[in-house]
């Protein structure tokens, strides 16, 4: 993925991310806690901070987070959103390039980003700036694609109408995040999650997909047509359900 479509793609989504991107579970923070020793003194780093999602997580945290991001739009939203928090400092910066100071954080984290990144040089630019026996922290939201008729609907619609949708699932970059870590070890943790829609959140959820073609592409109009059909099939109540795996991957980084 070129690194100037990664971070340009998602400019006309802003309001929708902000609006309908799950967060993530109370388990992950604790598990930081029990297994990282995270405390409200650690500096930390959130790479591809984006709208600031996990940002504030860390920050209601008691945390100083330094929040890099790359993408102007997304940024400029996250410093309107977090403004609250005097521990916050946005960042123009990318993952192959902090800005940040050497040996200047405790935690670097990347939620929902990192299959983002190049890897090689994302991997040595967060060893730079880690203090020794500071944390990688690697965070996705996997949504479930066949634990019910709606998800399997909803995937079908994805592949039937996703611009690049097989090339950029988490899935893919999940299967291959030893190469942030290695030589050094790392753990995973799994963590159930779940959002709720009424059919406007639905299709704001779709929209805030890089994947998902805009107003301005053919596909858009009968893609939220097929997605209303799949609403009226399976709603409950007048909403539908997105089941995640919340995957949590942490470990110390060493020098190569």
């Amino acid at each position: 993925m070129p690194a100037s479509n990664a971070t340009s793609r998602f400019s006309d989504r802003v309001e929708n991310y902000i609006r309908y991107r799950p967060g993530y579970p109370p388990g992950v923070l604790q598990a930081l806690k029990a297994e990282c020793g995270l405390t409200p003194g650690h500096v930390l780093a959130d790479i591809a901070s984006g709208t600031g999602i996990w940002t504030r997580t860390l920050l209601e945290n008691g945390n100083p987070v330094f929040g890099v991001e790359p993408n102007a739009e997304m940024r400029e939203a996250s410093e309107r959103l977090l403004a609250e928090f005097p521990k916050f400092t946005s960042v123009a910066g990318a993952a192959e390039a902090t800005t940040l100071a050497d040996h200047s954080v405790d935690f670097v984290s990347a939620a929902q980003a990192a299959h983002w990144f190049d890897r090689g040089r994302a991997r040595h630019e967060f060893v730079r700036i880690l203090k020794p026996g500071g944390w990688l922290v690697l965070l996705w939201n996997e949504r479930l694609t066949d634990a019910t008729p709606f998800l399997r609907d909803y995937e079908q619609l994805l592949l039937k109408y996703g611009t690049d949708y097989q090339d950029v699932r988490h899935e893919r970059a999940t299967s291959e995040v030893n190469e942030f870590f290695d030589p050094a070890p790392f753990q995973e943790r799994v963590f159930p999650m779940r959002q709720e829609f009424d059919y406007a959140g639905l299709e704001g959820r779709l929209l805030s997909s890089s994947y998902a073609p805009g107003p301005d592409r053919p596909q858009h109009t009968p893609m939220l047509r097929d997605l209303r059909l799949i609403f009226n099939a399976s709603s409950v109540g007048g909403r539908v359900a997105f089941d995640y795996k919340t995957r949590l991957y942490f470990g110390q980084l060493l020098q190569k």
